[in-house]
């Protein structure tokens, strides 16, 4: 059985989704935010996995649902956290972030059987999922985050290890005023949908 891991800030003004502003305040991008990972961490709730994980920096606020292990996220960049992540996990694990309300249960639940790996790439470059069945945070540190090449480095290094990889949906994760209506219109029934209308100000397209 699998562990699901899910990276994540707390959702407060200033420090999240700092991207959206403007058109949104800090505080509308805060809550927007929370609603992103509600949206996550209940999908991931709703799963097989037989342990699931929150990495967080900051602290666990009532969006927080039962049945999940809270870990600190460790110090340094963000490969580093990563790598920390599958640390902590002695079989296979799948990790996601709190940028792709859109997740449902069906697509965390991986089955390992013929493959080592898998990897949902994200519209931007990067990637929203990583599942090892084998976790080794090797695998991650150095990987150069943040960039439009990140996804095809981390892809690579999994390949370059003679794992075999399978791959999940390209998602388009939440960081603009664009992704967050284009995000909201593929998951129009979950909180992020919910917060984004009640939300005052929109962006142009």
């Amino acid at each position: 059985m699998t562990t699901l891991l899910v990276i994540a800030k707390e959702p407060l003004p200033g420090r999240v989704k700092t991207r959206l502003t403007p058109p949104f305040t800090p505080q509308e991008a805060a809550r927007l935010a929370e609603a992103a990972l509600a949206d996550t961490l209940h999908a991931v709730a709703a799963t097989p996995a037989t342990r699931r994980i929150l990495v967080l920096d900051g602290t666990p606020g009532d969006w927080l649902p039962s049945g999940f292990e809270v870990l600190p996220q460790c110090a340094g960049g963000l490969d580093e956290r990563l790598a920390d992540a599958f640390a902590h996990c002695a079989g296979p694990a799948l990790l996601i972030g709190m940028d792709t309300p859109q997740v449902t249960p069906e697509l965390l639940t991986v089955d390992f059987t013929g493959c080592d790996a898998w990897f949902g790439p994200a519209q931007d470059g990067g990637f929203w999922a990583l599942g090892l069945a084998a976790p080794d945070p090797a695998l991650l540190r150095g990987v150069p985050m943040s960039t439009p090449q990140t996804g095809a480095v981390q892809r690579e290094r999994l390949l370059a290890a003679g794992l075999r990889v399978r791959d999940l949906p390209r998602l388009r994760d939440v960081d603009t005023a664009a992704d967050a209506r284009a995000v909201a219109a593929l998951a129009p029934h979950g909180r992020f949908a919910a917060r984004l209308a009640r939300c005052t100000r929109v962006g142009s397209p």
